[in-house]
């Protein structure tokens, strides 16, 4: 053999090695890509994704779908350059998704509790819209607390030293103001009855103030029961989607009227929209299943114009009231207020 045929074939042989050992080589990365989508009116294997009893839900004539974002994980290095050139792709550090310092029944259990806790906002974000009064409830007495004995889980606190409590923000700021050790009178409902009782205050642990020593939440009552069932998925970004689920669902109002509209969003409880993460994904995810429109939170504006897809328009809301008016729009022929 020639000198230059050997060194063609060890060049080749090494270009063979070079493919095979980057086709295996693992990389600290992850691959983010669109995820599947679920319309919150319709059922996944056989379950209603919201289930409503004690009243007959509405009929649905369109979709209001959550969206979701894909995650590759293990890549090796062919597969992460293939991502990082794929504009359907993104492709980020591992620990951007995966924290090294949680383990990963550790991760999957903060996001099925942001999730849940989504779904808590959800509810009472659609009732507060239908006009039922939200009520603060105590959920946990910790050994040692000051209420222990006065207070129970499932207590509603109507007032805190003659001042009405609509709100969790509520009772905080009143708290906020006393200082540990202050006497203070508390108006609670217990099952049917009412109650008042005094509760000695405690320091606070994580803001400035006294504190009842308890852990609360907050719901709306209404006269009927809403589930929520969604298997693998995780987070908080699905709030706006499931309140205007609900809203469709049990409101006086058709929101799609036969449209499908799509989108992404936290929802507090008071009905401000937060921004999310991976949201330019999941604009493609909707604009490939044919999605009429896609709301945007207003913080996410900016992201989800870069590489927009082609004829998805894109609508900024801020609160539900802002997507309310938006579905509207939609479902009247007029243009919404667009990113």
């Amino acid at each position: 053999m020639s000198r230059r045929l050997g060194t063609l074939a060890v060049g080749a042989l090494l270009l063979i090695a070079l493919a095979a050992g980057g086709s295996l080589l693992p990389v600290p990365y992850v691959a983010l890509g669109p995820g599947p989508t679920y319309n919150t009116l319709d059922s996944i294997d056989g379950r209603q994704i919201i289930t409503v009893t004690g009243r007959e839900p509405n009929p649905s004539t369109g979709k209001l779908s959550l969206t979701t974002v894909a995650v590759s994980d293990g890549l090796e290095l062919f597969r992460a350059i293939e991502g990082w050139v794929d504009s359907e792709e993104s492709v980020v550090p591992r620990e951007e998704v995966y924290p090294p310092d949680q383990t990963d029944e550790q991760i999957d259990q903060a996001n099925r509790e942001d999730f849940l806790n989504s779904q808590n906002s959800a509810e009472a974000a659609a009732l507060g819209e239908l006009g039922y009064p939200m009520k603060v409830v105590v959920v946990e007495i910790p050994d040692g607390s000051p209420s222990e004995g006065v207070l129970r889980p499932g207590d509603a606190i109507e007032s805190v030293n003659g001042t009405a409590i609509g709100d969790p923000d509520t009772l905080i700021g009143i708290l906020e103001g006393l200082p540990p050790g202050a006497d203070v009178t508390v108006e609670f409902s217990r099952g049917d009855s009412d109650r008042s009782e005094t509760v000695t205050t405690t320091e606070a642990q994580d803001r400035d103030g006294a504190a009842l020593g308890v852990a609360i939440s907050y719901e709306r009552k209404a006269p009927f029961d809403v589930e929520i069932n969604v298997a693998n998925v995780g987070g908080p970004s699905a709030g706006l989607m499931l309140t205007l689920g609900i809203l469709d669902l049990v409101g006086d109002t058709d929101l799609v009227d036969g449209l499908f509209v799509a989108g992404t969003g936290t929802i507090t409880a008071e009905g401000e929209v937060g921004p999310i993460g991976g949201v330019r994904l999941k604009t493609i995810a909707a604009s490939d299943l044919g999605a009429d429109a896609f709301l945007v939170p207003d913080g996410n504006c900016a992201e989800a114009m870069e590489n927009a897809p082609d004829g998805l328009p894109l609508v900024s809301v801020s609160t539900l009231d802002d997507a309310l008016d938006a579905l509207e729009d939609l479902r009247d022929g007029r243009t919404p207020p667009l990113c």
